[in-house]
């Protein structure tokens, strides 16, 4: 990823206004962080702990999402998966993070979401380098992909999931 500044940050939201964006708590270090092993910028607001932020390449364009964490449910020594890099972490390291559609037309669509469960700290391009590991609790699965196969993918799975808020249609039942 291509380090990025904050107006560009600020200017890729496409799911919330752009007061919203510009009053967004962003990350103190972005000068320091290592950019060229970045999938994409990711962080919680340490300010609202349920609202975390993701910023990517989608498309050719760079997409700035806002997500709140949903309410944890379920037995706390219960271990889960990312589904953007496949970490295994137990208790609070796997979240599931919903997003608002970026686009609303008006009736049900104005209240269309999206979800996904990431890693809790959103390091997943960090977990799939082997530059951070889970908890000691939490299990990474031994895969015969190379490093880039599994950025690859962590690529796949978050570009479906931008696509999904991008998308201003819902899905009929």
């Amino acid at each position: 990823m291509k380090a990025l500044t904050e107006p560009v940050i600020r200017a890729s939201f496409v799911n919330c206004t752009k007061g919203e964006a510009s009053r967004l708590t962003l990350p103190r270090d972005l000068s320091e962080l290592p950019w060229e092993d970045l999938d994409f910028l990711g962080w919680r607001d340490p300010g609202a702990p349920q609202r975390s932020y993701i910023v990517a390449e989608h498309g050719g364009e760079l997409v700035g999402v806002a997500l709140r964490l949903a309410q944890r449910t379920g037995p706390a020594g219960h271990g889960s998966m990312c589904s953007i890099c496949l970490t295994t972490h137990l208790a609070s390291g796997v979240s599931l993070m919903t997003a608002r559609k970026a686009r609303r037309g008006g009736g049900d669509e104005e209240y269309a979401s999206a979800g996904e469960y990431f890693c809790s700290d959103l390091a997943c391009s960090r977990y799939v380098r082997g530059m951070k590991r889970a908890a000691a609790s939490g299990i990474r699965m031994k895969e015969s992909l190379t490093t880039e196969e599994k950025v690859a993918r962590v690529q796949a799975n978050l570009s479906t999931f931008l696509s999904k808020v991008l998308d201003a249609k819902v899905l009929g039942v």
